[in-house]
């Protein structure tokens, strides 16, 4: 049985490119983790400033709110393999160079960063306004309303936006290597689909989909934690 399975191996994985796989793999990881930490930091205060500012709560503000709003509707429905080419110029004088890990890394995260805030600013509506005017009588101010109560309230919806994104961010990922990003994406091109290895091609789509079941999992039990604690 094993060494059925080696041999699979070897026909699957032309010498050499079993080491430059792990290498993918890693890089795929160090390319979603960045846009996840960097991106989902960003993409929650700007989400949150988009609330904040709409008619209506508690840091109203037209001009800003329609600012934030249309870039979002600006950047946000471009395809992300067009983005991350229209973008380079701006990723060569950030990061000094326009392919590799770190340059996709940076056109992810500003896509993510818009993406992520119209989730946030989403699942920040659906918290209750009643809560909202309930801190407010008790003599909260208008940024420890946000921080302690809409941002707590909202965590559960979050959890799975979040999650959501998670998978955006993979697809992300896979598309930047068609532009030297490098990682599973970029194997799958060169070692899968250009030398019409569908064996190779195969693997790397079911490690990706197990990955996303894995998170996905992960964030819908987080979100029912989060739904009913306390």
């Amino acid at each position: 049985m094993t060494g059925n399975y080696v041999t699979f191996l070897d026909d699957v994985f032309p010498p050499g490119t079993k080491e430059v796989f792990v290498d993918a793999i890693f890089e795929t990881i160090r390319l979603v983790g960045i846009t996840m930490v960097v991106g989902g930091l960003l993409g929650l205060v700007y989400g949150t400033l988009l609330y904040a500012t709409r008619p209506g709560n508690l840091l109203e503000n037209k001009f800003v709110f329609g600012v934030l709003n249309v870039l979002v509707n600006i950047i946000r429905p471009i395809p992300f393999i067009i983005f991350i080419t229209a973008i380079a110029p701006i990723t060569k004088a950030v990061i000094g160079t326009r392919i590799g890990v770190e340059a996709a890394a940076f056109a992810m995260t500003v896509m993510a960063t818009f993406v992520i805030g119209r989730v946030v600013e989403q699942n920040l509506v659906t918290v209750d306004p009643g809560v909202v005017e309930a801190a407010r009588s008790m003599g909260a101010s208008k940024w420890r309303t946000l921080a302690t109560v809409v941002i707590p309230e909202g965590l559960a919806p979050l959890a799975l936006g979040y999650t959501f994104m998670f998978v955006a961010v993979v697809d992300m990922s896979a598309m930047a290597g068609y532009v030297g990003g490098g990682g599973l994406g970029d194997f799958a091109r060169q070692y899968g689909y250009q030398q019409a290895n569908w064996q190779l091609t195969l693997v790397v789509i079911v490690v990706l989909i197990v990955v996303v079941q894995v998170v996905q999992f992960f964030g819908n039990w987080l979100s029912r934690r989060l739904q009913h604690r306390g």
